[in-house]
């Protein structure tokens, strides 16, 4: 499973908001032709996890003295996780709007 970057999933985002909105969108020579949506949100929820689970780690190895760890890591390292969450949990609050608007579509 590839890495997904905050900037690729943005990219995404914006590119899958504008073909929403019926706006032309000019397609990224690297990005694959076809992508599995579920696949795609599975996997940014995964590197989420990831990075939150890696501050974590090192959170409790600084706390019990490793010398290797500083503090800058940790708080590097705490901030990257809270970002990742804070862009995930946007994702999801649009999404969430997305599909509460096309609900309430009248046929």
């Amino acid at each position: 499973m590839s890495e997904i970057g905050a900037s690729q999933l943005l990219s995404q985002l914006r590119s899958t908001a504008e073909l929403a909105q019926g706006v032309k969108v000019n397609k990224i020579d690297d990005a694959p032709d076809k992508v599995d949506f579920s696949q795609f949100l599975k996997s940014a929820v995964d590197h989420v996890n990831e990075a939150s689970q890696q501050s974590g780690n090192l959170k409790k190895a600084f706390q019990v003295g490793d010398p290797n760890i500083d503090i800058a890591q940790v708080m590097v390292a705490s901030q990257k996780a809270n970002i990742e969450f804070q862009l995930m949990l946007n994702v999801r609050n649009r999404l969430l709007s997305a599909y509460q608007d096309v609900m309430k579509m009248a046929i």
